[in-house]
């Protein structure tokens, strides 16, 4: 919600809300209501004031149960103590509509500044990350979760200090369940996956949404938002967001929390200990202003966005395939981004092969999760799968599609690959107590497999990860844990 000035209140018919707080104009409106700024004739102090505003036609026994939510959560809020939390000073209700009374922060929200200005460089990504988790630790320790962390819900000061604003919709987690009927609770573009799945929000949903926030501060664009809503959730459920400006640690951080499992996710703990190996520049001191802190002084275009990547998609090809569970993928491999993001080491034994037109491999069509008897060597065409109960040469344990469409990179695509697939070997996908006698084979798309038509029947754009036995003989069974 932008905190724009808006008209005075005409002079004669001051509105006062409460007996007590003098209007003096608008700050901006959103699709939950809109803000005020006043004054505190008792205290005499500026605050801000949320006027709770649902949307038209919202039915009115379901206007009641959510009132009365936003009135027990805010409430709770209110008891939070944290410096990068705007601090709740009171909560409401007159004439039927509920108010929640706040710290007044002037300064502009980081969407503003993302908008103005471009991406934050990634040291100020990484000070905003550890004053975000502040700000979320206090209030899941509180029993609070946030439900809507979103760069508009964000302020940042000229220096630097941000405020996490807005837990009018938060939900205490020791307070009597409260449902609405079809009532969408959050943005969207910053929802965590388990909660398009119906599960309740929790502090790990928070985690995820600061992890979208992140992203969205050092690129300049969010990674899941689309022309509309159902475009949306179905890239939080099915792409991977790309990092090009951000690496290292923080890179890490951002992919650990966009993990689509609750349980992986990273944890607070593990983000802060991560944000220490953050890469720093130089100070910018207390009186640089916010100027310091973008990626270009002035900037007032964001990078351009480069094209989603979809986890399954593209996959209309005849001759060569690897065809991808999208909804596995969904929930397997999370917020994985191409970038500095994964460390895990390389398998010694790494083998990297092209397939598709003018390829190593001419064909590649065996399913993520399946077996083939077929071995893969220069000139072979793979076409045929087989089950994983009888001896087998190889089997596939990952497949994703990495690229929307960019131009043809073999030497950053093999390096990608390889560490994607690495990577993957180490999360549990396949059985530990085998890894120490498998090794990988990568299959990566061919230039012109890469840069066929789609209509063609010859276009690939997918990845491979392939398990065989260090030793060339045959693997026994099944390693692959959930293929599906």
């Amino acid at each position: 919600m932008s905190q724009q000035p808006g008209p005075l209140v005409a002079p004669g018919s001051q509105r006062v809300i409460a007996g007590r707080y003098a209007v003096l104009h608008e700050l901006g409106r959103g699709g939950m209501g809109m803000v005020w700024l006043a004054e505190d004739t008792t205290i005499g102090r500026h605050v801000a004031i949320k006027e709770l505003h649902l949307p038209d036609g919202t039915p009115v026994a379901e206007r009641m149960v959510f009132e009365e939510r936003v009135l027990r959560e805010a409430r709770t809020a209110g008891r939070l103590n944290d410096p990068a939390v705007v601090t709740v000073h009171d909560v409401l209700q007159e004439s039927g509509t509920t108010y929640i009374v706040m710290e007044l922060i002037q300064a502009p929200t980081l969407a503003d500044i993302i908008r103005d200005r471009g991406p934050l460089k990634q040291e100020a990504v990484a000070r905003l990350a550890e004053q975000l988790l502040s700000a979320l630790e206090a209030a899941h320790q509180a029993g609070v979760v946030h439900r809507d962390v979103k760069p508009s819900n964000i302020m940042l000061a000229a220096n630097g200090r941000a405020k996490l604003t807005d837990f009018g919709i938060a939900q205490a987690v020791d307070d009597p369940r409260l449902t609405t009927s079809g009532l969408l609770i959050g943005s969207p573009a910053y929802l965590a996956p388990e909660q398009l799945r119906g599960d309740a929000a929790s502090a790990a949903s928070d985690l995820w949404a600061l992890g979208a926030v992140l992203f969205y501060a050092v690129e300049g664009y969010s990674p899941f938002e689309r022309a509309n809503t159902a475009a949306t959730m179905h890239a939080i459920l099915n792409e991977v967001p790309f990092l090009t400006r951000g690496s290292g640690a923080l890179a890490s951080i951002i992919t650990g929390l966009l993990n689509t499992h609750p349980q992986a996710r990273l944890t607070a703990a593990q983000v802060r200990g991560l944000l220490g190996h953050v890469q720093q520049g130089p100070p910018t001191g207390p009186h640089t202003g916010p100027t310091a802190m973008y990626s270009g002084a002035h900037q007032t275009i964001a990078a351009p966005r480069p094209a989603p990547a979809q986890r399954g998609g593209g996959l209309g090809w005849k001759v060569v395939a690897i065809l991808v569970g999208v909804m596995a993928l969904a929930g397997a491999i999370g917020g994985f981004v191409l970038s500095n993001a994964i460390n895990a080491p390389e398998t010694d034994t790494t083998q990297v092969f092209t397939y598709g037109k003018n390829g190593e491999v001419t064909e590649f069509s065996v399913s993520n999760g399946y077996c083939s008897l077929n071995k893969i060597q220069p000139g072979a065409a793979i076409s045929s799968t087989d089950t994983c109960e009888e001896p087998h040469a190889f089997q596939v344990y990952d497949a994703i599609s990495p690229n929307g469409g960019s131009e043809y990179d073999a030497e950053r695509l093999t390096a990608w690959a390889k560490a994607y697939c690495s990577w993957r070997l180490n999360t549990g996908r396949v059985e530990p107590t085998q890894l120490a006698n498998l090794s990988v084979v990568v299959m990566i798309p061919s230039q012109d497999a890469w840069n066929a038509s789609s209509n063609s029947g010859d276009k690939a754009d997918a990845v491979g990860c392939v398990i065989v036995r260090t030793d060339g003989t045959m693997l026994a069974e099944s390693y692959v844990i959930d293929p599906n």
